[in-house]
């Protein structure tokens, strides 16, 4: 079977996109879902970049967006977590997933930065 993270990080940002759909909105949640949306979203985009990239120092400079990107999202789900609290346990479940990703971008620029 092969790994396919071009389709994990995409399935990511949709069910984030699903997610915040259904999410209250109100003053402070509109900003912090905005945020969240931006930050999950960008991390399949800016993977699928670095997988069409020009060059090997494009690569590891859009898998280094990736990894700030997916950080970001663990924090704005963390601050939704605060702002909305029954949803704590679906931000938690995200979470993990974007901390899953951050450390398969982490993994993924070592070894860029090993072979350069």
């Amino acid at each position: 079977m092969q790994y396919d993270l071009e389709e994990r990080t995409a399935k990511f940002g949709e069910q984030i996109i699903l997610f915040c759909r259904a999410l209250q909105k109100d003053e402070i949640a509109k900003s912090l879902i905005n945020q969240l949306i931006r930050s999950a979203t960008s991390i399949g985009a800016n993977y699928m970049e670095a997988n069409h990239g020009s060059s090997k120092k494009d690569f590891s400079n859009k898998i280094s967006l990736c990894l700030k990107e997916s950080n970001e999202t663990k924090h704005w789900l963390r601050m939704i977590a605060t702002a909305i609290d029954e949803e704590k346990e679906k931000c938690r479940f995200f979470g993990k997933e974007a901390h899953e990703l951050t450390l398969i971008f982490a993994t993924i620029l070592k070894s860029c930065k090993k072979h350069d």
